[in-house]
């Protein structure tokens, strides 16, 4: 079978660097801040196995964010670029499982619209405009995700592990394999709670964001439910090009970590004293040093310009990733030195945003993007002033 995917004409877009008097930017943002401190308050109470945070991902929906990435045609606000890393990175300043959901839902957002048919995006239009979350599952257990040839139709058989949302999201995109080897993008339809297990995700942290396992196995797909073309997943720059986005929610993890640095250095008093100031100096250069990658990041996959290569991107991407993980990192060190033993007890929001974002930080193949990058970076021909512009 043909399933060719056509991308959906270009729509409006809220720009890439938005002005202070960008209304629908200005309401989503400040709608992304108030949902922030709303799912900080309640963090602590999602902070356990299995949990999934319905009433913060209903409020993403009453605020128009689940919407904001389509097409203004459709209902949304074709949020991209600089302006969805900012909303990004103000939702994992709440919490950090909430924003890898998010995340996850713009990404599928983001397939449909590049790779969909106009039907296939409207029918997402639909679902999302009632509040359904959507998500991107692609990480195979050992038998992988495979589409079975049956009397005429297609069947799925397998499992999907690591997979955010699970029994919460109802329309997620998944990766399988045909008979042919051919690598395709199926958006089955799933009930509330149906072939979800959760209890084998448990991790460090991001406990809230209810990952586990799912098996479709039995699940009859039509044409209808195949997005785009053999390899399309995988396609460059976009596969790895989008990693700007998680980034962009660990940013706002990190944020939220210096801010409650500052607090507690305030609160102690010790602010004063040349070390403690030392190592506050170092987490606010860390935090920002992340902040400025992501939003070049951003730029850089979403409006590139005519002369950027699809490696040229992908390495400056990869770059980002890594360089916010290495800031991440660094921060984390500086603020567990400073606080001590006090940032380790659960009681403290500092040790379940600790534990959140050292967990979300263990995204897939980092060696292998350095590499990529590096590799890109030595065969470039430009001199180093010159090899991102």
């Amino acid at each position: 079978m043909n399933f060719a995917g056509k991308p959906p004409p270009q729509a409006e877009v809220i720009p890439l660097f938005p002005s202070p008097a960008s209304t629908p930017y200005d309401q989503l943002r400040r709608a992304a801040t108030d949902i922030a401190e709303r799912a900080f308050a309640n963090a602590s109470s999602y902070d356990r196995d299995g949990a999934f945070p319905s009433s913060d991902v209903a409020a993403l929906h009453s605020a128009g964010l689940l919407t904001a990435p389509l097409p203004r045609d459709l209902g949304g606000q074709a949020l991209t670029g600089v302006a969805l890393a900012d909303i990004l990175r103000n939702i994992g300043f709440g919490s950090l499982p909430l924003g890898r959901l998010l995340e996850g839902h713009v990404n599928a957002v983001a397939l449909v619209r590049r790779y969909g048919q106009p039907d296939q995006l409207a029918a997402v239009a639909d679902d999302v405009g009632k509040g359904k979350l959507l998500g991107v599952w692609n990480t195979d257990d050992e038998h992988g995700l495979r589409l079975v040839a049956d009397r005429g139709s297609l069947r799925l058989e397998g499992r999907k592990i690591l997979a955010s949302g699970a029994g919460h999201i109802e329309r997620p995109i998944v990766t399988a394999t045909d008979g042919s080897g051919a690598r395709l993008m199926v958006m089955p339809c799933l009930r509330l709670g149906e072939k979800a297990d959760l209890s084998t995700w448990r991790a460090h942290g991001m406990r809230a964001s209810a990952t586990g396992a799912v098996d479709f196995s039995g699940l009859i797909i039509g044409a209808h439910q195949v997005i785009g073309r053999d390899g399309d997943y995988e396609r460059q720059p976009t596969f790895s090009g989008g990693a700007w986005r998680f980034a962009a929610v660990h940013v706002g993890g990190m944020e939220r970590l210096l801010d409650l640095l500052r607090e507690h250095l305030r609160r102690t008093r010790r602010g004063g004293d040349p070390h403690q100031a030392a190592r506050l100096g170092q987490a606010a250069i860390a935090t920002e040093t992340a902040r400025l990658w992501v939003e070049r990041a951003a730029t850089y996959a979403e409006d590139p310009a005519p002369a950027q290569s699809a490696d040229q991107i992908v390495a400056y991407v990869n770059f980002a990733r890594l360089a916010v993980e290495r800031a991440a990192l660094d921060l984390l060190e500086l603020i567990h030195r400073s606080v001590g033993l006090q940032a380790y007890m659960r009681t403290n929001p500092i040790e379940l945003f600790s534990r959140d974002l050292a967990t979300y930080l263990r995204q897939p193949g980092p060696d292998r993007a350095l590499n990529g990058a590096a590799a890109w970076v030595l065969e470039s021909a430009a001199p180093t002033g010159e090899l991102w512009k």
